[in-house]
C-alpha cells in the first residue's frame, strides 16, 4: 500500500524462518555427503553443467512455441541501498568533445564487486567451499589466490542452454510474493510441479520466484541478508536426485536466516560445493512470471552465456528465457 505521497514504505521484514525445522551442524554435514557428487565427472570443473548433452538441448529447443524472449537480469544497479552495498560502476570515459577525427565517439566503463543483492549473477564452482574445500575436494587456499581461481572458474563453464523450469510459489499459492524468512521446501517442489504441470528432469535448470522484486517495488527495499524468502536444505536432496544441472532465484536460492545452526548459506554449499550446481542469483523473473501465467507453460528454452573470465569465480549475466 502506497503512502499518501505515493513513495514506497519500507516495511522491515521478520527475521524468523517459517515453515522449516533448525538444522544441526552434523545434520548438514551428513546432508552434505549424501548430496555430494565429487569424483564423477571430468572435466570436474564444469560440474553438473557436464549433465546437459546436444540431445537435451534439442529437447530444450522443442519448447519454444510463441518465440517469445524474455530477459530475466536486473538493470545495473548504481544506487546504494539496503539490499545493494556494493552499488555497480558506471561512468562515461569519452564524451565526443575533444576535437576528433569524425565520426565523435562516445564511451564509457562499468565495473561491479557482483557477488552481493545487487547484480544479477552466476555463481561458479569457485566461489563457494566447505570446511575448506571447493567441488570435487580441492583445498580453497591452494586452488584460489589474488590472481583468481586455478579450478572451478567461470571460463571453466562456457554456456549453457538447456530447459529452464520456473517453480512460481506465489502464483501456486495465490499470493503476490513470500514474505522474508519463508522457507520453499521439498514438499513445496512437488506440489508447485503438480500446480505448475512440469517436471524437473536431468539436465534442467531450476529457478525459484518468491516475488522479491513485486514486494520490493510495492514495500521498498530490504536487507537481503537478514531475511529472505527460499529453499531449506530440506529441498537439496529432492532437486539432486532430480539431477538438475543449475539453481537460481530472484533471491539466491537460500533462505534467511539461515535454518542451519552457525552456517550462513547453507543451499549454496549444497549447491555448488557438494553437487557442483552452479547457481543464478538476483534474477529479476516478474516478466517470465506474467509470460508463464498467459501461457499457461513453464518450461522454457533457457539461455545462460556469462562472460569469459578466466579464474573468474562467476559472471555478470543476462539469462534468457524463450517460450
Amino acid at each position: 500500500m502506497s503512502n499518501p505521497t505515493d513513495e514506497p514504505t519500507p516495511t522491515p521484514p521478520s527475521a524468523t524462518v517459517r515453515n522449516g525445522p533448525v538444522v544441526s551442524r552434523e545434520e548438514f554435514d551428513a546432508l552434505f555427503a549424501t548430496v555430494r557428487t565429487w569424483g564423477r565427472w571430468a572435466p570436474a570443473d564444469r560440474g553438473a553443467w557436464n549433465r546437459v548433452t546436444a540431445d537435451h538441448v534439442r529437447r530444450a529447443t522443442a519448447l519454444v512455441r510463441s518465440g517469445t524472449v524474455v530477459p530475466m537480469g536486473r538493470p545495473w544497479d548504481t544506487v546504494s541501498g539496503p539490499d545493494n552495498g556494493k552499488p555497480a560502476l558506471h561512468y562515461m570515459s569519452d564524451l565526443g568533445d575533444v576535437e576528433p577525427p569524425e565520426p565523435s565517439t562516445h564511451k564509457d566503463f562499468i565495473g561491479a564487486d557482483y557477488h552481493g543483492k545487487g547484480v544479477s549473477h552466476l555463481d561458479a564452482l569457485s566461489h563457494i567451499a566447505y570446511r575448506g574445500r571447493l567441488y570435487d575436494g580441492g583445498t580453497a587456499r591452494e586452488l584460489v589466490g589474488a590472481g583468481g581461481a586455478r579450478f572451478g572458474d567461470v571460463s571453466a563453464l562456457g554456456p549453457l542452454v538447456t530447459k529452464g523450469v520456473l517453480l512460481d510459489l506465489p502464483a501456486v499459492l495465490g499470493n503476490a510474493w513470500l514474505e522474508p524468512g519463508q522457507a520453499v521446501r521439498a514438499a513445496d517442489v512437488v506440489a508447485a510441479e503438480a500446480a505448475l504441470d512440469v517436471n524437473i528432469g536431468e539436465g534442467d535448470a531450476v529457478l525459484l520466484r518468491v516475488g522479491r522484486f513485486r514486494r520490493r517495488r510495492e514495500l521498498g527495499a530490504w536487507d537481503l541478508d537478514a531475511a529472505g524468502a527460499g529453499f531449506h536444505v530440506d529441498a537439496m536432496p529432492l532437486l539432486a536426485e532430480r539431477g538438475i544441472a543449475l539453481l537460481g532465484s530472484d533471491g539466491d536460492s537460500d533462505v534467511r536466516p539461515s535454518p542451519v545452526e552457525g552456517l550462513n548459506s547453507p543451499v549454496h554449499a549444497l549447491a555448488v560445493a557438494a553437487m557442483g550446481v552452479p547457481l543464478l542469483d538476483n534474477l529479476d523473473l516478474e516478466a517470465l512470471s506474467v509470460a508463464a501465467a498467459e501461457t499457461g507453460r513453464y518450461e522454457f528454452l533457457l539461455l545462460v552465456a556469462p562472460l569469459n573470465i578466466p579464474g573468474g569465480t562467476g559472471s555478470p549475466v543476462n539469462p534468457i528465457a524463450v517460450l
